[in-house]
């Protein structure tokens, strides 16, 4: 043990040794350490009542003296209000937000709402999370009632005239709560598309009975000692490496994936110790594991989307239309190499159902904008040439709209008198009203041109590499697309999905657990803050 520390994380420890303030006492320092570690390794406060940890700290420092439980729930308290006001002042340098909601339900019954904020920093335009809050939730969880904490949560944190989009799941109550919000909403796409793949296998009756035998087989060897123990000893004369089999979880579907893609990989391990084992299973056939093998080769490509589509800190709203794009040309591939009937059927399911979400996707501007201003994908992620046209005329639109609110002086000016170039006789106002509207329409035109030619030029550059950070390309191409610039920070730091709030979640679940049950909800809410936001 003594060996591995010294040579696996000493030096990590030397590389980076933790930042004591010069100007901090020994007591504050250590104090500040605690604080931290209970946040971050999400511990109980009665951790310093621990005759254990007790015992270790008077070790290490014999002078040092632990806070009691009600010294830290204080240090706690102004540590949130500290890095509260440091999230605000970021909040409010950002131009635009976006933001992801879900519910979740506790060991102890309580429901909690979460929010994230998604902002594209205007400095080094990295793209930026913040927990905004995790709050207690006693009301009924209607679409009126989650408005209003919603909203509250919004005016709190004084971005509620920054909000362009809301991603949540497809609950009704979320999506009438978004509705009455009246924000710009998008459904998550992780779920999305657990929707279509859970559909499309759950509509072979053939699939689902291999699913059933092999979900018996994992949770045999998961719930047996002596099958876990006798296929523990065939990994290892097989001389392979030990893994456990997975269970799928009946809500995930790639759950159902890794399931399926773990007992091929045991086969032979599984089938040994079947085999020795006295056990009424049915072991899978040969035809069964084929069938295994076909739909995990179509499946696969969608466990990659899932994946990439999850990510926090990069952008990910732009890359859903060109995704599913690319699932669907995956699947063409496919329906020419599969051979069983079921992987056929799969196939032709999964087609079905990706190309009803791709055309709606495809006709939704908060998912096309920022398709079209994401310099790696742009006219060419769509799959319709017509819903690509479309918007394209709808960022025309959208930039016209930019270029207006930036520039009112040319309203103001036209309404400011008469024209100069068809100024009325002095003695009577007879052609105002004309010569106004000339004017308008004039800026009008200009602001449209200028508007179109914009968007032509940036559509007309070729792509930039798929490795490529979009929010990079636009801040080095600001001065040359100055109002689509505006646009795409606007647009891009919306997320794909709303995975940051089931992390939230995870991460809360932690943390109120049997140790902790009686965790306040207003203590909760600082831990996790400060948790999400070190």
């Amino acid at each position: 043990m003594l060996r591995h520390y010294r040579a696996r994380h000493e030096k990590e420890e030397s590389v980076n040794p933790p930042v004591i303030n010069p100007g901090v006492s020994r007591k504050q320092a250590i104090d500040e350490a605690v604080v931290n570690m209970i946040i971050t390794d999400c511990q109980p406060l009665s951790l310093v009542e621990d005759v254990g940890f007790r015992d270790l700290l008077q070790l290490l420092e014999p002078s040092y003296v632990l806070p009691s439980r009600k010294a830290i729930k204080t240090m706690i308290s102004q540590r949130y209000e500290e890095k509260k006001e440091q999230v605000k002042k970021e909040l409010q340098s950002a131009v635009a937000v976006s933001l992801t909601a879900d519910m979740w339900t506790s060991i102890n019954m309580e429901a909690y709402l979460a929010v994230t904020c998604h902002y594209v920093d205007s400095e080094d335009h990295t793209l930026c999370t913040s927990m905004l809050g995790v709050q207690h939730f006693p009301q009924q969880h209607t679409a009126e009632n989650m408005a209003q904490v919603t909203k509250n949560l919004m005016e709190e944190w004084a971005i509620a005239e920054k909000v362009t989009c809301l991603v949540t799941d497809a609950a009704a109550n979320m999506i009438a709560c978004v509705r009455k919000l009246q924000i710009r909403h998008t459904i998550c796409i992780a779920h999305s598309l657990n929707l279509t793949v859970r559909k499309s296998c759950d509509q072979i009756e053939t699939f689902t009975d291999i699913r059933h035998k092999t979900r018996q087989i994992v949770t045999y060897f998961r719930t047996s000692t002596t099958a876990k123990e006798k296929l523990t000893r065939v990994q290892l004369q097989m001389g392979g490496p030990v893994k456990k089999l997975i269970n799928e979880v009946s809500t995930r579907w790639n759950s159902t994936y890794l399931m399926l893609e773990r007992i091929v990989e045991q086969k032979e391990s599984v089938l040994v110790s079947l085999a020795s084992l006295k056990s009424d299973l049915p072991p899978l056939t040969t035809d069964d594991y084929k069938i295994i093998e076909e739909t995990l080769g179509v499946l696969a490509p969608f466990n990659q989307a899932t994946v990439e589509l999850s990510e926090e800190k990069r952008v990910s709203g732009s890359k859903v239309i060109p995704m599913l794009k690319m699932l669907h040309h995956s699947l063409l591939r496919n329906a020419s190499n599969v051979t069983t009937e079921i992987a056929i059927n799969l196939v032709e399911n999964l087609k079905r159902r990706l190309l009803e979400t791709l055309c709606n996707l495809e006709s939704l501007s908060v998912m096309t904008i920022p398709t079209l201003l994401d310099p790696r994908f742009k006219t060419m992620a769509f799959l319709s040439v017509s819903k690509a046209n479309d918007a394209v005329k709808r960022l025309k639109s959208e930039c016209v709209a930019e270029m207006k609110s930036a520039v009112p002086t040319q309203m103001e000016d036209a309404q400011a008198g008469p024209s100069t170039l068809y100024a009325p006789s002095s003695d009577d106002n007879l052609w105002q009203h004309l010569d106004m509207e000339v004017k308008e329409s004039k800026a009008n035109s200009n602001v449209t041109t200028d508007a179109i030619i914009e968007v032509q030029r940036y559509l007309s550059e070729v792509n930039t590499p798929r490795s490529q950070d979009p929010l990079q390309y636009w801040k080095t191409q600001r001065l040359n697309y100055p109002t689509l610039y505006k646009l795409a920070i606007k647009y891009l730091c919306t997320p794909s999905s709303s995975v940051p709030c089931e992390r939230v979640f995870s991460k809360t679940g932690e943390i109120v657990c049997k140790r902790r049950n009686r965790l306040g909800p207003n203590l909760l809410k600082q831990l996790m803050f400060l948790n999400k936001n070190v």
